[in-house]
């Protein structure tokens, strides 16, 4: 039986937290607890004015608008949110009607991104914002609200609270993001181009899934043509713009391995298959150009998925 894409995305996060070692963030028990449930409830908007309401769960996936509501009926000591939009959105976050006790040791905390076991997308080196300012925490915030908007398609809270009846209230809004920087793909095929106008900085495109991918157009720097040449492991890093193709079985991107860079205009459309629970395009750029990168990716079928353990490049993605 094949799984939904919402399906795989979350069985992933918790697959992850669990070989990572038990996430501090994550109460996999409440993960077993009705998790399809979750997954089978009709998230679409009827009307503009319509506004989505359900509860929230200790461990929950949101694609979508609405407000999402947290009571607890016993001490939920370690619970998250995941929150992911469209590529082309950004996700803003804001608490109401909050009745924690922050003096008990509850808390609730907003961050810019996922983090999972200490994994965080997107990784240190690819946000423009320091660690400590991805964090907003309710506890820490005056005028008894907070609120935080994410730099990219995904965003969570993480939360912990001690005494029944207590909870909070969710609103999730998304909002068009004219530049999309660090994405977290919903879907295992489609196709994207990620475009950095004169920044100096790292875009990543990170798809949940062994895929196939196809570098279809590339402009960085001087290379203008559609035409690539692909160097396998390393030989691009010294230009300071060009673009790697990464995989790994985590969601922290400078964790990932390296299998590919590609940087020079000289013969041929790059493609690659990726073995990984996680296939990454970066996007690397100086700032001095207008770099460019469109792809298309689609999901390895379970025949490639054999074939490539016959060779060096899918060694790396192995689970011990």
């Amino acid at each position: 039986m094949s799984l939904s894409p919402r399906t795989h995305l979350l069985l992933f996060l918790i697959s992850l937290s669990s070989r990572l070692g038990r996430s501090r963030y994550i109460e996999e028990s409440d993960a077993s607890d009705g998790l399809f449930s979750l997954l089978s409830l009709d998230q679409k908007r009827e009307s503009e004015d319509f506004v989505f309401r359900r509860p929230l769960r200790c461990l929950d996936m949101l694609a979508t608008d609405g407000h999402f509501t947290f009571v607890a009926s016993k001490p939920q000591l370690a619970c998250a949110a995941f929150v992911i939009a469209e590529p082309s959105e950004v996700i803003s976050l804001e608490l109401y009607d909050v009745n924690v006790d922050c003096s008990a040791g509850d808390f609730i905390k907003m961050f810019d991104g996922w983090v999972l076991k200490g994994e965080k997308f997107p990784s240190r080196q690819d946000h423009q914002l320091p660690m400590h300012q991805r964090y907003t925490d309710y506890c820490s915030s005056t005028g008894g609200a907070a609120s935080s908007r994410s730099s990219q398609n995904v965003a969570m809270v993480f939360f912990r609270i001690q005494s029944p009846d207590s909870g909070f209230t969710l609103a999730v809004k998304k909002l068009y993001n004219p530049f999309p920087c660090n994405i977290m793909s919903q879907s295992p095929e489609g196709s994207f181009t990620m475009v950095l106008p004169h920044q100096r900085r790292n875009c990543s495109f990170s798809i949940i899934y062994p895929v196939e991918i196809r570098v279809t157009e590339l402009s960085l720097g001087q290379a203008r043509s559609n035409e690539l040449s692909l160097q396998v492991w390393s030989g691009c890093s010294g230009s300071g713009d060009y673009v790697e193709l990464l995989g790994g079985n985590g969601v922290d991107t400078s964790r990932m391995f390296p299998v590919a860079d590609l940087c020079f205009s000289i013969g041929g459309l790059a493609q690659m298959k990726i073995g990984c629970d996680n296939s990454v395009v970066r996007l690397v750029s100086s700032g001095n150009y207008i770099n460019r990168v469109s792809f298309q990716y689609q999901l390895l079928e379970h025949r490639d998925l054999l074939s490539t353990r016959e060779n060096s490049l899918d060694n790396f993605c192995t689970v011990e």
